[in-house]
C-alpha cells in the first residue's frame, strides 16, 4: 500500500514552498509551487490540509518574525542511510552559525566524504528546517542551494540579525 503525503503551498518572505507530510512527520518543503512528490519510492501525494503542514506554517512564520530560532517539527526523512545521517547531522547545527562542507564530513566522521556530503545536502528536501543553507564553502563563500543562492544569503543574514539580538 502506497504512503500517501499531504501536500500544500506556504507563502513565506522568500517565496512559496511546498510542503509535504505524511502521518510520520513533514517529509518535504521545498520552493516553488509543486502538486506532487517526486521519489523512486512508493508514495502518492494529495493537496489537503496536514496537521504537520499547519505546525510547520506556524514556526515559520515564528521564524521569519525573529521569534523562533529552532524547529520541533516532527521529520519523516525519505533517503538513503547515508543521507539522513548527513541530514541529522545538519540538525545539530547552532542556529546563527555556519559549517563548511569539509567540518559537516568530519562531524559525520568520514572526512573522505566532502563530495558525498554535498551531494546529500543538495537532495535535503526539507531546507530551512534541515538547515543545509548555514553549509559555506571554506573559503566562506555562499554555495549551492536548492532555492537559489538570494535564499541562502536572506537565511543567513536573517539568522545572523536574530543572533546579534539575543547574545
Amino acid at each position: 500500500m502506497p504512503t500517501t503525503i499531504t501536500i500544500k503551498q506556504l507563502t513565506t518572505p522568500i517565496g512559496i514552498v511546498t510542503a509535504g507530510a505524511t502521518e510520520k512527520g513533514l517529509c518535504m518543503l521545498e520552493f516553488g509551487e509543486k502538486t506532487e512528490f517526486k521519489t523512486t519510492l512508493d508514495y502518492i501525494s494529495e493537496i489537503g490540509e496536514h496537521k504537520f503542514i499547519n505546525e510547520t506554517e506556524k514556526q515559520l512564520i515564528a521564524y521569519f518574525n525573529n521569534e523562533r530560532t529552532v524547529f520541533d517539527i516532527p521529520l519523516d526523512l525519505i533517503g538513503t542511510d547515508f543521507q539522513i545521517s548527513v541530514w541529522n547531522e545538519l540538525l545539530n547545527i547552532p542556529f546563527g552559525k555556519t559549517r563548511s562542507y569539509k567540518e559537516q564530513a568530519i562531524a559525520i566522521g568520514n572526512l573522505k566524504a566532502i563530495r558525498a556530503v554535498a551531494t546529500a545536502n543538495g537532495a535535503n528536501r526539507i531546507p530551512i528546517i534541515i538547515p543545509c543553507h548555514r553549509i559555506i564553502g571554506s573559503d566562506g563563500s555562499l554555495t549551492g542551494f536548492s532555492g537559489g543562492l538570494w535564499r541562502k544569503k536572506f537565511l543567513l543574514e536573517l539568522e545572523s540579525k536574530q543572533t546579534n539580538l539575543f547574545n
